[in-house]
């Protein structure tokens, strides 16, 4: 089969590998029809997430159709040869203690080497398809067929009525959306901020208003992606060029939150952007530099905004990915200001089947997201595109089986992309 695979950092081929098999009763098989690029994708991609190894298949968004299922299948999940399914990026067993209780990506038995995570974190997550040998080292889903471990819990069956454009992100980006709004705790007419319009930042804001929010607001500094936002509700902040307040008057971030807000700051903010952040500002610079002499694992510039921006007892959702140890947090702010910390995961499977009864009713349709469709062996030049917000590129699906796609499917109003410095290099620090 054909899949891709990551050969070192900045560099995924689209090679031909052998086909996966059955290795557990508990397996199932599925001829993978759609997949996409994710966010986290790009860390593997920048070589920031240790562990991983040269060959390794990537991609953790898929769905396609059942073809070979193992004899301990359970009778429960009704999974049959032929079903078109979504695949959960998290792996789960489904019956231990974490999973009872719903918190699948935190599953006991799904990460074959938990010994490495432990390590670092104290325990271990739940396995990961397509990321790093921290988290299992499973084999990912850009590819045309791809093993599924434990599938009587992770796939969920999709009516035949639904393309596969519209349920694709069951996989990952709209239950992580949703369960970072989730984890605000919104009460009806709070105001949420969310750093990052990205594929995450995008859903967080139509969960957000699903769950009863007033305002959201989203800051970045590409315009496509505040334009994607305001087409969702949104109001935006533009961090790069955006300078004055509701008055009018000069302001920087926290200042115009604060105009925005009554002065209170909003009730809850996301960190849709995670351990890569950019920005131009003195802490930015400094996570650079750190980074750039390893002396740092992430850039955890939006996570200090969060905790700054967010008013007293508030909450501060943290869906963006973090790899290590983070510097210059304001943890005297979260005490002081009685904020509560929520993170992590996403328990993806507790979410596919609310989340799919909502797009079958016609709630939302997370293909809003998608700007390009792609075959699988665009997928190298697609990350390069992704990764340097090219070509008004948000989301890429890719599929494995077709020569000709449609391309980019998505224009915009606003095509300007900012200028965004390029970053100190630690020769220069």
């Amino acid at each position: 089969m054909k899949a891709l695979r990551w050969n070192g950092k900045h560099r995924v081929d689209v090679e031909e590998v052998p086909d996966p098999k059955i290795e557990h009763p508990s397996d199932a098989i599925i001829k993978v029809t759609s997949t996409a690029i994710c966010g986290s994708d790009l860390h593997l991609y920048d070589g920031v997430v240790p562990t991983m190894e040269y060959g390794d298949i990537l991609g953790h968004e898929p769905m396609g159709e059942v073809i070979e299922i193992g004899s301990e299948v359970s009778n429960l999940s009704n999974l049959k040869i032929g079903d078109r399914v979504v695949v959960p990026f998290v792996i789960a067993c489904g019956h231990c203690l974490f999973c009872k209780s719903s918190k699948f990506s935190l599953c006991d038995d799904s990460n074959p080497n938990a010994e490495l995570p432990e390590k670092l974190y104290g325990a271990s997550p739940a396995g990961l398809f397509g990321f790093s040998h921290m988290y299992g080292g499973f084999a990912g889903g850009q590819a045309q067929y791809l093993r599924v471990p434990f599938a009587d819990v992770g796939p969920i069956v999709i009516p035949e009525h639904l393309p596969d454009e519209k349920v694709l992100f069951l996989s990952d980006i709209f239950p992580t959306g949703w369960m970072a709004a989730e984890n605000c705790d919104i009460q009806p007419g709070d105001i949420v901020a969310i750093w990052g319009g990205g594929p995450v930042g995008q859903m967080a804001v139509r969960s957000a208003f699903i769950l009863g929010a007033g305002r959201v607001i989203v800051i970045d500094n590409i315009e496509e992606r505040l334009e994607m936002a305001r087409k969702g509700g949104a109001e935006t902040i533009n961090f790069q060029y955006d300078k004055e307040d509701a008055e009018g008057h000069e302001a920087n971030l926290f200042d115009q939150l604060k105009s925005m807000t009554e002065g209170h700051g909003p009730h809850s903010c996301i960190d849709a952007v995670g351990m890569e952040a950019h920005g131009t500002d003195p802490g930015m610079i400094y996570d650079w530099i750190k980074m750039g002499l390893r002396m740092a694992t992430d850039r955890p510039n939006v996570l200090r905004q969060c905790i700054q921006a967010c008013r007293k007892g508030g909450t501060v959702s943290v869906p963006g990915v973090y790899a290590g140890f983070l510097d210059k947090i304001p943890f005297g702010a979260v005490f002081n200001k009685g904020l509560t910390l929520k993170a992590g995961q996403t328990h993806v499977q507790k979410y596919t089947q609310p989340l799919l009864e909502l797009i079958d009713s016609g709630k939302i349709d997370p293909s809003f997201v998608i700007t390009h469709m792609l075959p699988l062996d665009s997928a190298p030049a697609a990350y390069e595109t992704f990764k340097q917000k090219e070509d008004g590129c948000i989301k890429v699906v890719l599929k494995p089986w077709e020569t000709q796609t449609a391309g980019k499917i998505q224009d915009f109003e606003n095509v300007h992309k900012p200028d965004t410095p390029s970053p100190p290099s630690a020769a220069n620090a």
